[in-house]
């Protein structure tokens, strides 16, 4: 069975309390319970979040190393983050699914949001449907795998 490693940047551990109107009103538990459920016995969900970029970074690293596929939900770090793109395109260039996610839709949010450094080499990018960002992404992950 394979492992997807779920990744998430800043502030996501404020789920359910940060802007419940843009992000939902569960949090990251619900989430990795949600993907738990829908992973069943195809995967084993390794779900995680940090503020710290260089942690995120690392991550994908071990990723790259145990050939690991990704869900990665960079946060603000999507809009500028160049040393997360970097660590992102390790892993897609050594052919390991990488989906970048968004609980929301950053082009139907303020124009800052609007730019990705990480879309341009994500092996797909899903956003706009809530809890459902992952769960779609999981079944591209595990179809990709």
């Amino acid at each position: 069975m394979t492992t997807v490693l779920v990744l998430n940047g800043p502030n996501l551990s404020r789920l359910g309390s940060r802007e419940p109107d843009v992000y939902g009103s569960q949090d990251l538990d619900a989430l990795r319970s949600v993907l738990v459920a829908d992973a069943a016995d195809r995967a084993t969900i390794d779900l995680r979040q940090t503020d710290d970029e260089a942690e995120l970074i690392h991550w994908l690293h071990e990723a790259v190393d145990s050939s690991t596929p990704v869900i990665l939900n960079p946060a603000a770090f999507t809009h500028y983050s160049y040393g997360l793109r970097d660590a992102a395109a390790l892993v897609t260039k050594a052919g390991i699914p990488l989906v970048e996610v968004h609980i929301s839709n950053p082009h139907a949010r303020e124009t800052f949001r609007h730019t990705s450094v990480i879309s341009g080499i994500a092996t797909g990018v899903i956003a706009g449907f809530g809890f459902d960002s992952y769960r779609l992404a999981l079944r591209a992950v595990i179809g990709l795998n």
